[in-house]
């Protein structure tokens, strides 16, 4: 049956093509892939992740695929993507990996919104078990600036929004307990922003420089990261490609090329994009979008067979 011109869930079709072809390992099984959920999601929701690990499990014979799942139970699962320290949900995402056997020789990984940037801090925190290509469809690598929503929109409610993220985002307990305020970036207050800022500032080398961040980046294969044109979830949708907003405004956007971050390499993805091995993709569709056809020629073909 042709299936190329059919829609079907975006979290679906991304995880289920992806992993029809993984690479496999020496001892001849598929490379394992280990997914991200996004904000208001769960590991195992019989819709989205558990209805793709079924996909998964019955067209790739014998692959392992690990849902991650951030607590004891579905439920906390979606509410720790709202209420728990990112880095404390890093640091239990990379226990959890490198105490899993099936992981050892390698893993690819892909995260979905939110899920993109935290599993982009596992591969930078964690090197074992090697992660060996990251996906991030959606992920907001410099932060977000703006109420889901409220992309291109002025209205009273949406500036009401911003105004109170910006007043409350980086006291003390909204920082370590609020997921999103912990990539909430200000570009009217940067100085505000790396110092108070527990996750983000972070990841991206924005204060004291780690090392082991960038070489660790460098081990990749492929960085792919995936745009979305129409994305009124968000804001700036460049984030999705490292690019933000000018300093001191919320307006003018600077690309991942006109940033520090890049060009003095401090990620290591000026070096990585120079070796071909960074990626970027774009629909012009809404967040986490896009036909089965899309994905197959345009993930699978260029970069997965």
């Amino acid at each position: 049956m042709d299936n190329t011109k059919k829609t079907i869930p975006p979290i679906a079709c991304t995880l289920f093509v992806f992993l029809l072809t993984v690479i496999p390992h020496a001892n001849g099984s598929p490379v394992p892939v280990v997914i991200w959920h996004g904000m208001g999601d769960s590991c195992c929701n019989p819709f989205s992740m558990g209805h793709i690990k079924k996909l998964i499990q019955e067209s790739i014979q014998g692959i392992y695929v690990l849902s991650l799942k951030i607590g004891n139970s579905v439920v906390e699962d979606t509410i720790n993507g709202f209420f728990m320290n990112v880095n404390d949900q890093v640091k239990i995402v990379c226990d959890t990996l490198a105490n899993d056997s099936k992981l050892q020789q390698g893993y690819n990984a892909i995260g979905f919104s939110q899920g993109g940037q935290f599993l982009r801090a596992v591969a930078q925190r964690c090197s074992k078990p090697p992660m060996l290509n990251l996906i991030s469809v959606g992920g907001q690598h410099q932060g977000v600036y703006g109420f889901p929503g409220c992309v291109g929109n002025q209205n009273i409610v949406c500036t009401l929004a911003r105004r109170m993220l910006t007043n409350l985002a980086y006291t003390g307990f909204i920082q370590n307990h609020i997921v999103q305020a912990q990539y909430w970036h200000d570009p009217l207050n940067e100085a505000e922003y790396r110092k108070a800022n527990v996750f983000l500032a972070d990841i991206n080398q924005e204060n004291e420089k780690n090392p082991s961040y960038k070489a660790n980046m460098l081990k990749l294969n492929n960085f792919v990261m995936v745009k979305f044109l129409r994305d009124s979830r968000v804001e700036p949708m460049e984030s999705e490609w490292f690019g933000f907003y000018k300093a001191g405004q919320g307006k003018d956007i600077n690309t991942l090329f006109e940033t520090p971050l890049y060009t003095e390499d401090w990620l290591g993805l000026k070096e990585m994009n120079n070796t071909g091995r960074l990626h970027f993709l774009s629909l012009d569709t809404g967040h986490l979008q896009f036909s089965e056809s899309w994905f197959i020629n345009n993930i699978i073909k260029k970069f997965l067979m």
